[in-house]
């Protein structure tokens, strides 16, 4: 790496990265999840213990209700895991918020979690799941066998619940990221393919496909250092950087809530253990919209993974 990503958004910018407000409360729940993927940035399996509490779940809701936050985005392991799971959909909806999940599709077919997609579609949350690839080959390599079968079956079942009618009611999203170390390729073609082939062989539909580059961080970032090739793939994140996709970072509308309620500037950062800088609340118990809502970004190389190429927004 020639440049450090500090360098890059102070020649871009010409100033401080900065948030443009709070559109979304991203909350992690926990790392407990019913898989063990190889590319997962937050180490998440079925052995992690770290979930959220009552008391930060409702400290989560009140800064929801007392503040102008649209959506709240809750993310895991599989975030249906952790207890306070439903506590907080039920309380975001109660609020008049709109709901995102991440959901891994398989978690459907684990016992005692059937009954997600009717309580889904009960409650129109809007579900953006993970689907590495429309091939079995590729979604299994990456998240175990049996994998992609599970996740077509789950797909199904939501798109036989409303999901991806053409209403916008029930929105369901598919997550891509690249199946090894390389970055995405174009998201708008991608998402033509994907729609084509998921058609074609399984009658499926779904709104969007995001399309994310893999994150420098957690267990890629081992497998990186394992092969050897952890140096060689910052080269190409910094290579690809695109002063165009700044502006549209994630981080510049969302904050980032831990299982153990600290305050981040994006899911990324959180793994790293990088609070929110500045003079301000660092825990979802002290939540100061105020304060926050254009605070200066906390920043690192591994940033370059949000702005390479096409960007993750």
């Amino acid at each position: 790496m020639n440049i450090g990503f500090h360098q890059r958004i102070a020649a871009t910018l010409q100033t401080p990265l900065e948030s443009a407000g709070i559109k979304t409360l991203q909350v992690n729940v926990g790392y407990r999840c019913n898989m063990s993927c190889w590319h997962c940035h937050v180490n998440a399996g079925p052995a992690r213990d770290e979930v959220m509490d009552k008391d930060t779940a409702d400290a989560v809701l009140s800064a929801l209700r007392e503040n102008d936050i649209a959506t709240l985005d809750i993310t895991g392991g599989a975030p249906e895991m952790s207890p306070q799971f439903f506590r907080l959909v039920a309380g975001a909806k109660q609020a008049g918020r709109h709901v995102i999940v991440r959901s891994n599709l398989t978690i459907y077919f684990q016992k005692g979690y059937e009954y997600l997609p009717e309580f889904y579609c009960a409650q129109n949350i809007e579900i953006s799941a993970s689907l590495p690839c429309y091939l079995e080959s590729g979604v299994d390599q990456v998240r175990g066998a049996g994998a992609f079968e599970k996740s077509i079956r789950a797909l199904r079942i939501l798109n036989g619940l409303g999901y991806a009618d053409g209403t916008g009611v029930r929105r369901l999203n598919l997550v891509y990221n690249p199946s090894g170390a390389f970055l995405a390729p174009d998201q708008r073609s991608l998402e033509a393919d994907y729609r084509r082939e998921l058609a074609t062989r399984y009658g499926i539909s779904f709104d969007h496909l995001f399309v994310f580059a893999n994150m420098p961080i957690g267990r890629f970032r081992t497998w990186l250092e394992r092969n050897n090739a952890y140096h060689e793939y910052m080269d190409k994140l910094e290579q690809a950087f695109n002063p165009m996709a700044v502006g549209g970072l994630m981080c510049r509308h969302l904050l980032s809530i831990g299982w153990d309620g600290k305050i981040h500037d994006c899911d990324f950062n959180q793994m790293l253990g990088l609070t929110v800088q500045g003079d301000h609340s660092r825990h979802i118990a002290d939540f100061d919209y105020e304060r926050l809502k254009h605070r200066e970004i906390r920043i690192g190389d591994h940033c370059y993974g949000c702005a390479a190429g096409q960007g993750s927004t």
